[in-house]
This record gives C-alpha cells, structure tokens and sequence, in this order.
C-alpha cells in the first residue's frame, strides 16, 4: 500500500469516528437574578465522578443509560440557582423536560436525594464541592463551539467560584476584532485563507519531497502561526518520511505561513491558540489541491 494510500485511510478513519461520537449536547441551566440562563459547565459531573464508579453508572454516570439520546448522552439535564452569593444545584431532569414547559419537581427531588441524602435541604444542594467558573453569554454570537458542549460566547459574563462561593462577577468581550488582522471568526473558513498562502509557494522540488499530508497549523495567543505539525503519529512519521523530507515539509508549511496575522480570540478574557486542520495534496508538477474536508 502506497504512502498516499494509507494516509487517505488514516484521514478517512478519523472522520468518521469523530462524527459518530461527538454530537451536540443539550445544556444545563443556571437561575441567575430574574433569568434561567443555559450553560456549558459540567458541575454535577465532577461530583459524580469522585463517588465510587458502579454507583454513578447506576445513576447519571458519564455512559449511555435507558432513555439518553444522542444529544443528551447524560441521560438528564442539571438546574443550578445562585443565591446570596452562593451555587446550590435545585434540579436533575429528563432530557429537554425544562424546554418542554413542565418540570416533574417530585422525581427531581428523588434522584437529588438518592445522590445527596441528607445534604438535600429545602430542595436544593449547596455544591460546596466545585471550583471553577460559571460563564454566561450576553449576546448570541458564538466565537468557539467544539461540536459538542464546550463553547465560547464573543460577550460573555464570568463567575469565579470558590468552593461553591461566588467570588468574582467579570464581563468579558472575547474576539479583538483588528482590522490590520485576518478576521477568524469563522474557523472552518481558515483552512481556505491558509490554502491561498500555501498555494503561491513552489512545491516542486529537485529531491521530489512528497509533502501532500494532512497538517495542524497552530495560532497561538497573539495570532501569529507558531507551529505546525503533520497530523500523524512519530511512529507514522517515521515509517512513511526521511528525516530529510519531513524537515523540508515542515520548514516549506511554516516559511509559507510566518506573516499571517491574525484577529486574537479570548475564552473568560485570557488569549488562546488553537489549532487548524488543513490537508493539501501536491501533484508530481507541483501544483498543490486543497484536500480540506
């Protein structure tokens, strides 16, 4: 099987994989003043994780229980109130039960209750248990979503919480819009602006270096390209590339993509990299095909 061959399989195999698992999930729900906001933070989980493993499956353990689907891969959805300052969990219901209208409150109060015993009180729990962040959108312009749960509001607000405290209330813009930088709103559209840096390189080359691969090309915390790497592994590297080579395709792939600038995105307010896939394909004259998916 040829080096294209398996690269292809390789590239192939990862697709399909990762659409057959990874499915969008229905939010939890915060109460917050007058408003029942949705939220992408996985609180109860963490509580549920350090209990011991035979009884959370039992319960709402992270797997595939009677009556979850496949946007709703918990089996239920939490409601969580803050209240003088402080984080209590009031609710665990059925999936998408609060978007149909109506609330069973007493088979709520059940399965709080045969989770936290007597730490229910007055039908709500203090989590004590959980430090982090809660974070709220104030618009509906989503900058970052991995397909799934986690995502990234371009406004949002922030509450620092410490040990089930409310310490901190901040409001964050997310997305430094430059107009001197490339505009990366849009992640699927990067890969296509990388392209048409990529293309305008001479990818033919004296030695006949074979770069048509699959990449990660990674924007770091300022919005420069900092890295990139070829989506295999070193054993794979080392099967299907001379050192030679692989030097030569990395160091083309990074010359070709130093000067791009781009906007700067924040999660919470602090600058994140992240990476983008990009697959090219070079024919033996040197012209270069955006392989993309």
């Amino acid at each position: 099987m040829t080096k294209r061959i398996k690269h292809i399989l390789i590239a192939f195999l990862t697709f399909w994989t990762t659409e057959i698992f990874a499915s969008p999930q229905m939010p939890d729900y915060v109460v917050f003043g007058k408003d029942t906001i949705a939220t992408y933070n996985l609180i109860l989980e963490e509580y549920l994780q350090r209990q011991n493993s035979t009884e959370t499956e039992q319960l709402f353990g992270l797997t595939f229980r009677e009556g979850a689907s496949f946007n709703c891969w918990r089996g239920y959805q939490a409601i969580y109130l803050i209240e003088n300052n402080s984080l209590f969990l009031i609710d665990i219901i059925n999936c998408g039960e609060l978007r149909n209208g109506k609330i069973d409150k007493s088979q709520s109060n059940e399965k709080m209750k045969s989770i936290f015993g007597e730490r229910l009180k007055n039908g709500k729990v203090f989590i004590n248990w959980f430090d982090g962040y809660i974070n709220f959108p104030l618009n509906d312009e989503v900058v970052r979503w991995d397909g799934v749960f986690y995502t990234i509001f371009a406004r949002e607000t922030v509450l620092t919480i410490k040990n089930g405290l409310v310490e901190r209330e901040e409001d964050f813009d997310n997305y430094i819009d430059d107009p001197k930088r490339i505009d990366r709103r849009d992640k699927s559209k990067i890969s296509d602006l990388l392209f048409k840096k990529l293309k305008k390189a001479k990818w033919k080359n004296p030695n006949e270096f074979d770069c048509s691969e699959t990449y990660f090309v990674t924007i770091n915390e300022n919005g420069v390209v900092s890295k990139v790497r070829m989506a295999l592994s070193d054993e794979q590297i080392d099967e299907y590339y001379d050192q030679d080579e692989f030097n030569f395709c990395i160091d083309k792939m990074t010359t070709a993509l130093k000067d791009l600038k781009f906007d700067i995105i924040l999660d919470k307010g602090k600058p994140i990299s992240e990476d983008i896939y990009i697959e090219i394909w070079i024919e033996d004259n040197g012209k270069i095909e955006n392989w993309t998916n």
